[in-house]
């Protein structure tokens, strides 16, 4: 194998790619806008390979030349029955061929996967919670997703869909918590709705607020309706870690997305965990991301190096 790795972050707006050498050693990184539809995107993919191993020399530039593979990290996950893209919040990747029409256009062998589980395997393999062998991986911002990295290895499970836990109902609910909010996905109660960033400025601000940003400045200098709402946010968030810890047992969770800003918020959950995890004292360590918004890249650029997905 070849000791550099290609990573592409697919996003909404924007397709970053990284070539990462054997230690992990970020040798360039460029990003394009993401035009949006089907065909143009994989093009410009295409174009961001290219462009990035002629740079760095690693390429003849001919058709007939060996091409480095590449991991690719999308908002949604492949379904394994019909080979479609399902989940993607960039609604128009839904339903479309992507894993058959990359090495396509490309010419290159690709993995794919959920950019939430290139998060937990990038914070797993040399971030946050290197060294750690049960690691739960965790993206709040504006949504919720979440990966599990087993020994180096993701669990990406049966359906493709292990992680998930913004679409488990709230746990241990309290009768002043109904009626529950309703999801996107038709339910009601989903941690989605109380953890994401938009529902935190909701508790905050009120409805239409769409950013918590100064939210923990505001509480420190005495907004009453700022230090509710964290207050709030914090007691959600142990109980959305304590089931983790209960089912999963991991030895780290870490955060990215807006949430992993709100440093002194995360600070206090710890000690709510006690409340709901079935064991006298917790080890389950609740960390913040070592590579910050690279780390969704870099777990695609590591995504082969990690031998079979399961």
């Amino acid at each position: 194998m070849n000791s550099i790795r290609l990573g592409i972050d697919l996003g909404g707006t924007k397709i970053e790619v990284v070539a990462m050498g054997p230690a992990g050693d970020i040798l360039l990184r460029e990003r394009a806008p993401n035009p949006g539809t089907y065909e143009p995107m994989m093009l410009a993919i295409r174009d961001l390979l290219d462009a990035t191993t002629a740079r760095l020399g690693l390429e003849d530039g001919s058709s007939s030349g060996a091409r480095l593979p590449f991991g690719i990290g999308i908002p949604g996950s492949i379904d394994d029955t019909t080979g479609l893209i399902k989940n993607a919040n960039a609604t128009w990747l839904n339903a479309m061929p992507f894993g058959v029409d990359l090495p396509r256009v490309t010419g290159r062998k690709v993995r794919v996967e959920n950019d939430a589980n290139c998060f937990a395997l990038s914070e797993a393999i040399d971030g946050a919670a290197s060294g750690r062998s049960v690691v739960f991986g965790v993206i709040i911002g504006s949504g919720m997703g979440g990966g599990l990295v087993v020994d180096r290895k993701l669990l990406s499970g049966h359906h493709h869909i292990a992680g998930e836990w913004g679409h488990i109902p709230l746990p241990w609910p309290r009768r002043e918590e109904f009626p529950m909010p309703r999801c996107f996905c038709g339910n009601e109660g989903c941690l989605e709705r109380f953890l994401c960033g938009p529902a935190l400025a909701t508790a905050w601000k009120g409805e239409g607020t769409r950013s918590a940003e100064g939210i923990e400045e505001a509480a420190a200098t005495g907004d009453k309706k700022a230090q509710a709402a964290l207050d709030a946010y914090v007691d959600h968030l142990a109980r959305a870690c304590s089931l983790v810890i209960n089912l999963l047992d991991p030895d780290a969770i870490v955060f990215g997305g807006g949430v992993s800003n709100l440093k002194a918020t995360l600070a206090r959950v710890p000690e709510l965990l006690s409340r709901n995890i079935i064991t006298p004292v917790c080890r389950t360590e609740l960390l913040v991301n070592k590579h910050g918004d690279s780390s969704g890249v870099r777990g695609a650029a590591w995504l082969w190096d990690i031998g079979e997905i399961r």
